[in-house]
């Protein structure tokens, strides 16, 4: 007969004699992360190749602390590798609706900008002032006089050409006048023109008409004239334009002309303000009108000299490092803003705005996963722009066409980053399988573990993260106990009593609760009892359910037998998962059995709330049947198994060794004892195998029977191979020490049988034969029975 297992078996308890502090302030910050020794090594990889491909995604479970880990171990890399390129946008003065991208070295964007600002405040003050000089004025009036003199000497001539032929042109503001003269040079009067005689009269006509067209002929040439003189002007214009701006702007192209493409520029720049010097005139007799109240800076009329740092890296150290936690579409690739005027949206380069490509771009980028694939085009986008190597700032709803507004098209920009997605296994897996382009940009994968070994050297570790976790938070210090407690509660938060969890979330979750706990009762320090009553805590806030449920047990609402013997009947336990808290609780698994053909009937599949898992349980039930006890005959029976007062889905196959319990029992009219519980899977050959959430099944069954004051004794059957995750509460401790409540381990479903029933299960000989008397040999002999009324009922 299987004996409980002893209380050293419950619990593994935390040695505090490893540990040589009073507290968690004296110890060493943590210079190393426990038990991720394989992510590490990936990410170390995947940060050092520097191949087209070789994004990062780092995977684990949600609060395992991934985002702080990779960041941490990147920052560590980062601040030994070069500052990356600045980048900036300037207008096209060919073509504006094509800004054009200028790459820089770190900190010369700022630079740049600055300078192109002084070079253009310093022409405002310089132009006009050219154009009010004596030196401009001379020449300027040179040129009209020029012209005016050629006027004065065409016209004068013209009107001696006309007094020869005695006629006189006048000039007055509203025009000219031709009139005939008399030979003594006198312009006639209307008299002395009515004297004449037709032919005189005939004569005079044409001597006008002939001098008027030689006058529109000269003021046609004197127009010409004009033109020329305008053009001369500007040319006077443009030459003392551009000596000042030679002047300006020779100290700014000597300090660029390592790059070809910002020389480029100012070039451009310096034919602009030459082509448009009337802009510098205007601005200055604009700030003369106004009183200065609104200078040219602010009315934008320079703003296409402007320079639009889109990243700047001046203040930083090494590569830079981004997390963008709302990677929407604007916020990932940039956008190009709009501002309305008169009813107008209008744009320019000034309006460009960055993304986190932008900013991360030369380093890295640091993006949640699932918050990535929820945003509308941005995976897209972001594979599209990995695989060319280029940021291309483009309106999405442009692209989209759902506004038909003119903007820009912005060179785009080499792209050199490292991607680092964060999120979780499933989510890999399924953009592994099904997504093509993904393995092929995504080539490393981090996987980060849920938990690791539990040992002196990681107690010692893990009491330094839990110090440093404090220090962090600015939280009270632990004393040793406390960690020590907290220790244990990592073994219970990972499932294993030689485990340690890594779920960073949790722990300082718990942590940050007992320091609440400390300050309230005016500590210095938070002890094992904060820790405790902070795990109570946490408990009580979520467990309303659990009280519901054992409330209807108590009342019979649920019926549960926790004492007394019973045939076909047995206690399985099931556990239930409510968000941040589960709990265990026992079920009532009944079985009938009787002469048919449908073998092992599962009423959950037949209404179906049974799920796969739990479905292959009982195909594995009617394979134990047939292979250990009808190996020579038919198996001619039909058992009905159900969870009673089930009323939601069934899956798993943890109760199927409690199943096979209650068929065995109905099968060999042997009673099995209610007031212990089973949970435990089994397979084709009868051997017991483990299954999760045993702590909270042992603990779930252990309320119950506290519940029923009347029995004696209660206990729990599971598998050998479970009772190294054992990490039971202390009221279950205390009960295994006083003998009221025992846990039973086995390895196979007759021990089991054995344990419940008090009889012996029987071993086949080597005839096959089952001792007489046993419960394996009233099996057969059932079936055997049952076997025969089938073949008789045939003949």
């Amino acid at each position: 007969m299987i004996k409980p297992l002893n209380v050293d078996k419950l619990y593994n308890h935390c040695d505090l004699k490893i540990f040589d502090f009073k507290t968690t302030a004296e110890l060493e910050e943590l210079d190393e992360i426990i038990g991720q020794s394989r992510a590490l090594k990936a990410i170390s990889f995947g940060i050092g190749i520097k191949k087209e491909g070789y994004n990062l995604y780092a995977m684990g479970k949600l609060g395992s602390g991934k985002h702080s880990v990779v960041e941490k171990f990147i920052q560590s890399s980062a601040k030994d590798e070069e500052k990356p390129a600045e980048w900036c946008y300037v207008n096209n003065f060919e073509d504006p609706r094509k800004p054009i991208s200028l790459k820089l070295l770190p900190s010369i964007g700022i630079q740049l900008k600055n300078d192109m600002e002084e070079l253009i405040e310093e022409l405002q003050g310089i132009i006009p002032s050219i154009f009010e000089s004596e030196e401009y004025r001379n020449k300027q009036q040179s040129i009209l006089n020029k012209l005016n003199e050629m006027k004065k000497q065409s016209f004068q001539e013209l009107k001696e050409r006309a007094k020869q032929e005695f006629m006189a042109i006048q000039y007055t503001a509203s025009g000219y006048t031709l009139s005939p003269m008399s030979k003594e040079n006198k312009i006639l009067d209307k008299q002395e023109y009515q004297l004449l005689s037709d032919k005189e009269k005939e004569q005079i006509q044409e001597k006008i008409k002939k001098f008027k067209a030689q006058i529109e002929n000269t003021a046609q040439d004197m127009l010409i004239q004009s033109r020329e003189q305008q053009k001369e002007i500007r040319e006077l214009e443009r030459a003392m334009t551009k000596k000042a701006v030679d002047n300006s702007i020779r100290e700014l192209k000597k300090r660029y002309k390592k790059d070809k493409k910002v020389a480029t520029y100012l070039k451009s720049v310096e034919e602009d303000i030459i082509k448009n010097s009337q802009d510098f005139l205007v601005s200055a007799q604009s700030n003369l009108s106004s009183m200065g109240i609104r200078s040219a800076k602010e009315s934008g009329i320079f703003n296409r000299y402007r320079v639009n740092v889109l990243v700047s890296h001046k203040d930083e150290d090494g590569a830079p490092i981004i997390y963008e936690n709302n990677p929407t579409y604007a916020n990932i690739f940039g956008e190009i803003e709009h501002i309305a005027q008169m009813g107008t949206l209008l744009t320019d380069f000034g309006l460009i705005k960055p993304g986190a490509l932008h900013r991360a771009n030369g380093g890295y980028l640091i993006l949640d996963a699932s918050k990535v694939l929820m945003q509308p085009f941005v995976w897209e986008g972001l594979k599209r722009m990995l695989r060319s190597g280029e940021i291309r700032i483009e309106s999405l709803a442009q692209s989209l066409s759902l506004i038909s507004t003119l903007t820009l098209e912005p060179q785009t920009i080499a792209l050199d980053v490292k991607i680092v997605l964060i999120g979780s296994r499933i989510l890999y897996y399924l953009l592994y399988n099904y997504d093509p382009e993904f393995k092929e940009l995504f080539k490393i994968n981090a996987d980060f573990e849920d938990d690791t070994q539990r040992n002196d050297e990681n107690s010692l570790l893990y009491a330094k993260m839990i110090g440093m976790i404090a220090k962090d938070n600015g939280l009270l210090p632990l004393d040793k106990k406390a960690v020590g407690k907290v220790i244990e509660y990592s073994s219970r938060l990972a499932e294993d009593s030689q485990k340690l969890s890594t779920h960073l979330g949790s722990l300082s979750d718990l942590l940050q609760e007992a320091d609440f706990i400390a300050s309230k009762k005016k500590l210095k320090k938070i002890t094992k009892a904060e820790i405790v009553e902070a795990i109570v805590e946490k408990i009580e806030r979520s467990d309303r359910i659990k009280d519901q449920i054992y409330e209807a047990i108590q009342r019979c609402t649920i019926l549960i037998q926790t004492d007394g013997n019973a045939i076909g009947q047995v206690n399985g336990v099931a556990v239930l998962n409510l968000g941040n808290f589960s709990f265990g609780h026992p079920s009532r698994i009944t079985a009938l059995t009787r002469l048919g053909k449908g073998g092992v009937v599962n009423i959950e599949r037949e209404a179906k709330l049974s799920g796969p898992i739990h479905d292959k349980g009982m195909m594995i039930l009617s394979a134990y049947l047939a292979a250990t006890y009808a190996k020579d005959f038919p198996l001619s029976m039909t058992a009905t198994l159900v969870f009673e007062q089930s009323y939601g889905r069934v899956e798993g196959d943890s109760a199927s060794c409690a199943e096979l319990f209650a068929l065995l029992s109905s099968l060999s009219e042997t009673a099995l004892d209610q007031s212990i519980a089973v949970t435990g899977s089994v397979n084709q050959n009868g051997q017991v195998q483990a299954v999760g959430g045993i702590n909270e099944k042992i603990e779930g069954f252990f309320d119950v029977c506290s519940l029923a004051s009347s029995a004696k004794r209660n206990g729990i059957i599971i598998p050998v191979s479970n009772i190294k995750h054992l990490m039971l509460k202390e009221e279950v401790l205390e009960a295994v020490k006083s003998g009221i409540f025992e846990i039973y381990a086995i390895e196979r479903v007759d021990e089991g049988m054995e344990i419940l029933t008090g009889k012996v299960s029987g071993i086949s000989d080597k005839n096959g034969k089952f001792p007489k008397g046993s419960i394996n040999y009233l099996v057969e002999e059932k079936l055997k029975h049952l076997a025969n009324k089938s073949k008789q009922k045939k003949i």
